[in-house]
């Protein structure tokens, strides 16, 4: 952790990806008094990211990484590129001793859902936020787990077309993956599988996500939904717009449950609710481990 005594000094944040994710970062990251964004990097001269970096008086760079390592005085580096990118970037961010968490799929870092697993993870320089489905639906995943086994967990993530980028288009195998591990490896589930829908509906629809847990007939529903209930009040506290849509309900052998993400609009409109899902996280894991501020 920073030594914030020392002057009151911010911590100094770079961006890596100057696509939707990491604009929306921008924003959130700016409205934080212990962290200062220096540097919003990208590839595309004409990204609209990049030009609304410059009207806040943030540096730019189309180097991506590279500027981020020219600078020298980096605490934190937020990647919002692809998976393959981070790949490449992860060993040097930990050679230079910059704090990497990793908005990609990439799966290169411990994987990290805030709610469920932050504190079990401050030792280590890299971290993986999965995927904006993962931070959506793990969280609920996890509350049916710590009331009852699951031996298998599917989510059905349904997001707006405006709302992804390229990066996350040509990642969307990886993505799914990912999620689908993550419902596992974080969630609890024996098994997990994911599903990611591309909705190009005008208007552009709220994140939507229906989850299903197979826990057998004889389960204690109440308990569940208090289970739930709490979880979701514990993501809301970063999330406002998290909440329960379908509670959750028995039905044969499995659980289902519905949640709705409804954005700040800080950058995209309030449709964009994965922007502030994955983004709320990356903020969270940053200030427990640089700023002190518990999840």
């Amino acid at each position: 952790m920073l030594d914030k005594t020392q002057g009151g000094r911010k911590v100094r944040a770079a961006i890596v990806g100057s696509g939707n994710i990491g604009t929306d970062l921008m924003y959130k990251l700016s409205k934080k008094p212990d962290f200062e964004v220096v540097l919003l990097a990208g590839i595309d001269p004409a990204s609209e990211g990049l030009a609304r970096a410059r009207e806040m008086g943030i540096a730019t760079s189309t180097d991506g990484a590279e500027a981020v390592f020219e600078d020298g005085n980096i605490d934190v580096v937020f990647e919002a590129t692809s998976a393959y990118v981070h790949r490449v970037n992860a060993p040097r961010y930990e050679e230079a001793g910059i704090f990497a968490i990793d908005l990609t799929p990439a799966k290169v870092g411990a994987p990290i859902v805030p709610t469920v697993n932050l504190a079990q993870h401050d030792d280590v320089m890299n971290v993986n936020l999965l995927s904006c489905a993962a931070q959506a639906t793990v969280p609920i995943v996890h509350a049916v787990t710590s009331v009852v086994p699951v031996s298998y967990a599917e989510i059905v993530a349904t997001v707006a077309s405006k709302s992804i980028g390229p990066g996350t288009r040509d990642n969307i195998e990886e993505f799914t993956h990912t999620t689908s591990t993550a419902l596992a490896d974080v969630g609890g589930a024996a098994k997990g599988k994911s599903l990611i829908i591309v909705n190009p509906a005008e208007p552009s629809i709220l994140m939507r996500n229906t989850i299903y847990c197979v826990t057998g007939p004889d389960v204690d529903i109440e308990a569940i939904r208090k289970s739930v209930e709490q979880r979701v009040a514990d993501v809301q506290k970063d999330v406002p717009g998290y909440r329960i849509v379908l509670e959750p309900f028995i039905r044969d052998d499995h659980v289902m449950i519905g949640v709705e993400v409804e954005g700040a609009g800080d950058f995209l409109p309030t449709y964009a609710g994965n922007l502030d899902i994955i983004n709320a996280a990356a903020v969270a894991v940053a200030q427990r481990r640089l700023v002190g501020v518990k999840a």
